[in-house]
C-alpha cells in the first residue's frame, strides 16, 4: 500500500480539548506517519499507510465526520522533477558531443 493523504472535516472539533481527543483516537491506528489539525477549518490532515475507514470509525465516536479527499501523498516536487530531466539533458548532449569528436 502507498502512502496516501487524508482529509477529513470533524465539525465538533472546535476547541483544543476536541482537537487532542481527535488527536488521540487517531493515534492507535498502525500506519500513520503524521497528523495535522486545523481548528479554523475544522479538518485533520492524516499522512500515512493506513486505512481510511478506520480512521473514520474512531473518529465517530467523537462526532460527526466528513470525509473530504484521499489522494496520494505527494513526496516529490513539480521543480525537482524537473531539474532532474534537465539534467538527464544535459548529459545526453555531452554524451553525444563527445561521439561525434571520436
Amino acid at each position: 500500500m502507498a502512502q496516501q493523504k487524508v482529509v477529513m472535516r470533524v465539525p465538533t472539533m472546535t476547541d483544543d480539548k476536541m482537537k487532542q481527543k481527535a488527536m488521540e483516537a487517531v493515534l492507535d491506528i498502525y500506519g500513520i506517519d503524521s497528523i495535522a489539525a486545523d481548528l479554523k477549518e475544522n479538518k485533520m490532515i492524516i499522512i500515512g499507510e493506513m486505512d481510511t475507514v478506520a480512521i473514520a470509525k474512531k473518529l465517530k465516536k467523537i462526532g460527526k465526520v466528513d470525509i473530504v479527499s484521499v489522494g496520494p501523498a505527494k513526496e516529490e516536487k513539480k521543480e525537482e522533477k524537473k531539474e532532474e530531466k534537465k539534467e538527464e539533458k544535459k548529459e545526453e548532449k555531452k554524451e553525444e558531443k563527445t561521439e561525434e569528436k571520436k
